[in-house]
């Protein structure tokens, strides 16, 4: 059984409807893409490929997850394309899912795939850290850049999911003067609730805070948590969550 979906939406507001559909009109065609590799791992490969003049990214999988994923449970490649739609849905701002599909064989995951538009002049926080580029010591991008995250990330965990890998790789910025924030890459995220939710929090936010402790200082990084939490000061339960999040990563590194 194969299923495979294109958006409808963007194709046609894209001006090249043709050529999209020529290259990702189906599992087979975009089986055949050939492009560049970005990226690979014992379960997908990543290729950029050029279609009328504009970058997209196509992630193939050819593994469903580990152990019992193969027959039951969501896919990772169908968690991952939920998950950015819910992303679109709820206000986040994150790549836009041009198509997206899979097939199974004897009721088991065969492959499946993932497309999305490329964000352009874009670059991840994580590569920014690497380089040590400027921004990272230009306190008004920081602020501001500091302020989106905390507020899509306060946003995403009212839904009660959380990212599972949100880590600053996974975290685009823009080149504009005010910058503009994008999470993509979510094939771990899910919903929880209860004490398992309130772990998955405390995981999130401390994915974020093992790179920025090397490269923010204790008032931004304060500021950010107080931005997320939408408070003024600590209270007693936030400064108990603030030693999780700076001891969740402990002995780890």
């Amino acid at each position: 059984m194969s299923a495979w979906t294109l958006n409808a939406d963007y194709l046609r507001a894209s001006g090249s409807e043709a050529e999209l559909r020529q290259h990702f009109g189906s599992l087979d065609a975009v089986f055949a893409l050939a492009g560049q590799r970005v990226a690979r791992d014992p379960l997908s490969e990543v290729l950029k490929v050029d279609i009328a003049g504009r970058n997209y990214y196509v992630k193939r999988y050819h593994g469903a997850g580990k152990h019992l994923r193969r027959w039951l449970g969501r896919p990772r490649v169908k968690a991952e394309w939920e998950n950015l739609r819910h992303f679109a849905a709820w206000g986040i701002p994150t790549a836009t899912v041009v198509a997206w599909g899979m097939e199974r064989r004897a009721g088991a995951f065969h492959r499946g795939a993932l497309i999305t538009a490329e964000l352009a002049r874009t670059t991840d926080l994580a590569q920014l850290a690497n380089t040590h580029d400027p921004r990272l010591t230009d306190r008004r991008w920081v602020a501001a850049v500091s302020r989106q995250l905390a507020q899509v990330t306060r946003r995403m965990h009212a839904q009660r999911f959380t990212h599972n890998d949100l880590k600053w790789r996974n975290l685009l910025v823009d080149d504009a003067i005010e910058p503009q924030l994008y999470l993509i890459d979510c094939p771990g995220g899910d919903f929880w609730r209860g004490p398992l939710l309130r772990y998955r929090i405390v995981k999130d936010l401390a994915c974020l805070d093992k790179v920025a402790k090397y490269h923010l200082t204790r008032t931004q990084r304060l500021r950010f948590y107080l931005d997320y939490a939408g408070k003024r000061r600590l209270d007693a339960a936030d400064k108990r969550r603030v030693r999780r999040i700076t001891d969740f990563f402990a002995g780890r590194e």
